[in-house]
């Protein structure tokens, strides 16, 4: 028997508070119970970001219950005004609450290092994980599919999809608020009531869109999203934390191939398999602490480049990264191959140590419909109105040079910026 309440007490959004005699929420306790979910207090919410910002500790684990959390808060108020929604609401909830049961250690790290893509896994386990599955189908037949359609945008209510996966949905919203409380990054502070208050819905396109009142809390967004994709997510350090765990595990998978790697069989089956073809059980089993403890042992293989790499990122003893980005193209290329000229005998590898990322931030996309505002001749795309959010549809390019500590550029780049004035 479920007790009646389950309390989880959040720093960003205090007590969020389930009633196991409300049917719906009580399908939420026990979703939350399943070991597929509990999973993700072992997955780091931004990955290596700790490296960087020392506060960065949360997990997928705290993030999936403040969209949930979020979105009833979104959707019940919606439901009020438009009771025509309320049908929607265990669809709504449930996608909020288990959208990033698919992510993998490290969170996007391991996408970028292993390959596959979390969502391919969260619909994954929806449909073959018993535990999570039976719930579902226990509650409705229709709501596993009903969360299908929501996940891939094609639910025939896009407000339904709209306030879990788009320009302005819980996800976004949570993790804006969550990972700047986290890396101590004032400047990603929302205003959360007013974001809520502003969201309404169109019964003629049913459509989630945003009241005219709401244009100063929406902008406000959409500059602090932009603010911490340029300043957190894409933090030189985060960069360089990712590129030495890409290539430590790349060597990895050389070596196990050749047979001179000792793993466990789940670590062994994420290095010797497309990732997206792994079997359920396989995939689960890897979290944060399997992968930590397989680069804490790698420190002393025999094979000199894993282990200094691993012992590099174990101990953050990590490369430095230099903004090449007012170079051309061309000449970002040339830098690489001096720097790599000038690292030899520095290094065990300088194809494995140095290298450059190109990193593009947009403070605001048109996909998906994009995010609109009521306004008396009808429904007009946010980038119409503001000026503002003009300016952030604009990408923003920069390039990285990823090298060792100890190797100087001064020279290396000074006949490059010779020319910079002539271009």
């Amino acid at each position: 028997m479920l007790p009646k309440t389950r309390t989880y007490h959040d720093p960003l959004h205090g007590a969020i508070t389930l009633d196991s005699a409300d049917r719906v929420e009580a399908l939420l306790i026990e979703l939350i119970d399943t070991s597929v979910f509990q999973r993700l207090r072992r997955i780091r919410q931004l990955g290596p970001a700790s490296l960087t910002f020392h506060g960065a500790e949360g997990s997928r684990f705290t993030h999936s219950l403040g969209v949930m959390a979020i979105a009833r808060r979104a959707f019940d108020r919606l439901a009020a005004l438009h009771p025509v929604l309320g049908q929607y609401r265990a669809a709504v909830l449930c996608a909020a609450l288990l959208h990033d049961v698919g992510h993998g250690p490290f969170s996007h790290t391991a996408e970028e290092v292993f390959g596959g893509h979390h969502e391919h896994w969260t619909r994954r386990i929806l449909d073959c994980a018993p535990e999570v599955r039976g719930l579902l189908d226990g509650f409705s037949l229709d709501l596993h599919l009903e969360i299908q359609q929501i996940y891939q945008h094609q639910h025939p209510v896009p407000c339904v999809w709209q306030l879990v996966s788009s320009q302005l949905d819980c996800d976004r919203i949570d993790y804006l608020m969550r990972d700047s409380y986290f890396t101590g990054a004032s400047y990603g502070q929302l205003d959360l009531d007013r974001i809520i208050l502003a969201l309404d819905y169109d019964s003629a396109s049913q459509q989630l869109i945003v009241a005219r009142k709401g244009l100063g809390a929406i902008e406000h967004y959409l500059v602090v999203r932009y603010f911490m994709y340029a300043q957190i997510y894409n933090h030189p350090k985060n960069l360089v934390a990712t590129w030495v765990l890409e290539q430590l595990i790349q060597r990895a998978q050389t070596l196990m191939a050749a047979q001179t790697l000792e793993a466990d069989d789940t670590m062994a089956a994420w290095l010797s398999h497309n990732i997206d073809e792994l079997p359920l059980e396989k995939y689960l089993a890897q979290d944060d602490y399997v992968l930590h403890y397989h680069l804490q042992r790698w420190q002393t293989h025999p094979d000199p480049i894993l282990a200094d790499l691993c012992q590099r990122f174990v101990n953050r003893r990590l490369p430095k990264a230099t903004d090449i980005s007012h170079y051309t193209y061309a000449q970002q290329t040339e830098i690489l191959s001096a720097a790599r000229c000038r690292a030899y005998g520095l290094v065990l590898d300088t194809d494995i140590y140095l290298g450059l990322r190109h990193i593009r931030n947009r403070g605001y996309t048109l996909y998906q419909r994009g995010i609109k505002l009521k306004m008396p001749g009808g429904l007009v795309a946010i980038s119409q109105l503001s000026p503002l959010v003009q300016t952030l549809i604009q990408p923003c390019h920069r390039t990285w040079l990823l090298h060792p500590a100890e190797l100087s550029l001064a020279e290396i780049l000074e006949p490059f910026s010779a020319t910079l004035g002539n271009l």
